[in-house]
């Protein structure tokens, strides 16, 4: 058997030079830390961080149709997204089941680029080909085509403003322009995965390697460093942020997730009904009637470290499973995202346990997110 050895990103060559542990990850060769951990999860949270996304897959959908195609294939109202803004949501299969979350962003009138998680982008590409029957409009593999550079942190705007005459004071949240940064061509987005605010520049491979030297220039007084995957997960997880295959997955819909609120039934799109739409308004009411588990913080009282795939337990019994698990560096202990009976769920409720290696470790049931940035 060819063992395929993982793809490099434009900023391979650059990445090693500091000295960067690196790891496979969704079939690329990607920074998982440079120094420690934990330095690099608190500049995110008290200064900034630069981070090479490059792995996610994006997906441009053109033509007359494409938001017809893209109500159709997707779970949100793509239709309503106004140029220049972008769009949290979910491709479903026929069952319901969750096949990945996705921004997309209105680049034009006519013209939309769709991100999807790297380990999913082939099977998001291939749904999004397949539901394009029948529709003027044209998919794009773009995954060559761009690099993509966040810099995190509340100091990201300061540093982002002294290389870019972009106006980023009026770029709202969940939005992009087009731009130049450091004398290179940008999308560029006020998006993140950090619960920080920040900024994904999407940019030409080929002008990648500039752009970091550019940003780590002008965030040095700041205090910005390089960051890898490993804070990347322990900042999504302290912000409550789902991941795909641990709190999302096929077996999964978004009202079992608790996301139901980007499933938009009242929709128009081709005549007909978005892929999934049946299966979704039977999950909407077995949701009302029958509440599914609920998907929770854990704080634990202890010092050992949940993982995902451990069993939640009250009185002796499973009352739920693990879905994400690491030391919190803001918290100063050990978190858990799972998903609980809804019985257990609230925060606060007495008596709920994590089973590590058959001890019942005690932990405190909270709402999500364990961290919010001040606004």
């Amino acid at each position: 058997m060819t063992v395929t050895p993982p793809r490099p990103t434009a900023l391979d060559a650059l990445h090693r030079s500091l000295g960067a542990t690196m790891t496979d990850f969704a079939g690329w060769d990607m920074p998982l830390r440079y120094a420690s951990e934990r330095d690099e999860h608190n500049a995110v949270r008290t200064k900034a961080g630069l981070f090479d996304l490059s792995h996610m897959g994006e997906i441009t959908v053109t033509g007359p149709a494409a938001a017809d195609l893209l109500n159709h294939a997707l779970v949100g109202n793509i239709g309503s997204v106004g140029v220049g803004r972008a769009r949290y949501t979910m491709i479903c299969r026929e069952d319901g089941g969750i096949l990945d979350d996705l921004i997309v962003y209105r680049l034009g009138e006519t013209e939309y680029m769709v991100v999807a998680n790297a380990g999913n982008a082939q099977v998001v590409l291939d749904a999004l080909t397949e539901r394009a029957a029948g529709f003027d409009a044209e998919v794009r593999d773009d995954r060559d085509a761009y690099a993509l550079i966040a810099v995190q942190g509340p100091d990201s705007p300061a540093i982002l403003k002294s290389v870019t005459d972009a106006d980023l004071d009026g770029l709202k949240y969940y939005a992009g322009l087009p731009g130049t940064v450091a004398g290179v061509d940008a999308l560029i987005a006020r998006t993140g995965y950090t619960g920080e605010d920040g900024f994904e520049l999407f940019v030409a491979p080929a002008d990648a390697e500039k752009l970091w030297q550019a940003l780590t220039e002008a965030g040095a007084p700041y205090g910005l460093i390089p960051c890898g995957l490993s804070c990347r997960d322990t900042l999504r997880l302290e912000a409550g942020m789902p991941l795909y295959g641990h709190e999302l997955t096929t077996a999964l819909t978004p009202f079992d997730a608790g996301l139901g609120r980007v499933v938009k039934f009242e929709k128009t799109s081709h005549g007909d009904d978005f892929v999934g739409h049946d299966a979704l308004v039977a999950a909407a009411a077995r949701a009302e009637t029958a509440p599914p588990r609920k998907l929770v913080g854990l704080i634990a009282e202890g010092r050992r470290v949940p993982r995902a795939g451990m069993s939640v337990v009250a009185g002796g019994q499973v009352i739920g499973e693990v879905t994400s698990g690491a030391p919190s560096p803001t918290l100063g202990k050990p978190i858990a995202i799972a998903y609980v009976d809804a019985a257990h769920a609230e925060p606060g409720t007495a008596g709920v346990g994590v089973d590590i290696r058959g001890t019942h470790e005690p932990y405190e049931v909270v709402a999500l997110p364990f961290y919010k940035r001040q606004k």
